[in-house]
């Protein structure tokens, strides 16, 4: 095994399965000699090929048109989108196209697609570059959404989203980018899309989050008196939701509180709470709480950490819950 950081071992998983198959190629901004705009790509054009990892203009509909494009003609395309905030232009591709082919054609073509963007706030970028709109691409039916936040998951997550037959959008974290490392497997392994991870196990409380939150609440769950249990799952597939896994777990607590950066209004946090309220309606001991991001634009950066949930802001809604 060998240490990484999150974008060492994206980098590791694509030169993994380029070597494995020669129908996956990359394309975007500066994929090719710079290797991104994080780096990500960094050695893969020289080690494969330049045809085989595309520079594009700055056009991000028409990245994910040829992308779809090579989909259709047997290749296995991974678009690289700068950041979050610029898959607007290429909304009508993904969503119109990307995501309807396999029913369009009846099954008879699939459009095996990997789309990488990294997302999130917490490093002081600006407007656009720090947003989180899983919500809006979990809402699109045929579409697959996964959001990992540690070096090991991202690595299994890639390889299984790579090898699917249908679209996935991949979000990485950007703030957990280069933040800390862990071993990775350099072997093939696969981690399956829709299966929630446990990182703590608890009795008295379920934390459900994703993406660069989950270190967040771990910090709030270490702030808590000691005789306070809680369980934290990371959802790691935003979707398909796991929520067996979150049922289970809030079964056993009788409370759940679900953290994430995106604004308030109609984000996962509402729909996850309507199924645990479905499902677990009998089970619960207190109403969902939801700690996200308010009904705002992303602010400029020097109010970029006043705008995510901090540990004193998800410690502050584990209190609350418990209260009842």
């Amino acid at each position: 095994m060998a240490q990484m950081t999150l974008v060492q071992a994206i980098n590791h998983a694509l030169d993994h399965e380029m070597a494995r198959d020669e129908r996956v190629v990359l394309l975007g901004e500066d994929v090719g000699a710079n290797g991104g705009v994080f780096r990500v790509t960094e050695g893969l054009a020289d080690k494969h090929g330049h045809d085989r990892v595309q520079n594009t203009p700055l056009d991000e509909s028409g990245i994910l048109g040829a992308a779809i494009g090579l989909a259709i003609a047997g290749m296995r395309p991974i678009p690289e989108i700068q950041f979050e905030g610029f898959l607007g232009p290429a909304y009508d591709q993904i969503v119109n196209h990307a995501a309807r082919y396999r029913n369009r054609t009846r099954g008879t073509v699939t459009i095996p697609m990997t789309v990488r963007v990294p997302v999130g706030g917490g490093i002081h970028a600006p407007e656009l570059h720090s947003d989180s709109p899983e919500a809006i691409y979990s809402h699109s039916p045929g579409l697959k959404v996964v959001m990992p936040c540690t070096p090991y998951d991202a690595k299994g997550l890639l390889l299984s989203a790579i090898r699917d037959p249908d679209p996935v959008i991949f979000f990485e974290p950007k703030r957990v980018y280069r933040s800390f490392r862990e071993e990775v497997p350099e072997e093939d392994y696969t981690i399956p899309i829709g299966e929630a991870k446990v990182v703590s196990d608890g009795d008295d409380l379920t934390v459900v989050t994703w993406g660069a939150s989950v270190f967040q609440c771990l910090e709030a769950i270490d702030n808590l008196p000691d005789d306070v249990s809680v369980e934290l799952i990371d959802l790691r597939t935003v979707d398909p939701i796991d929520i067996d896994c979150i049922c289970q777990s809030v079964e056993k607590t009788g409370r759940c509180v679900i953290v994430h950066e995106a604004p308030r209004t109609a984000g996962l946090g509402a729909e996850i709470s309507a199924l645990v309220q479905e499902k677990c309606f009998l089970h619960l001991e207190a109403p969902v709480q939801r700690v996200t991001g308010f009904d705002t634009i992303m602010p400029y950066y020097k109010l970029e950490l006043e705008y995510l949930p901090d540990a004193e802001r998800i410690g502050k809604g584990i209190t609350e819950c418990l209260a009842y």
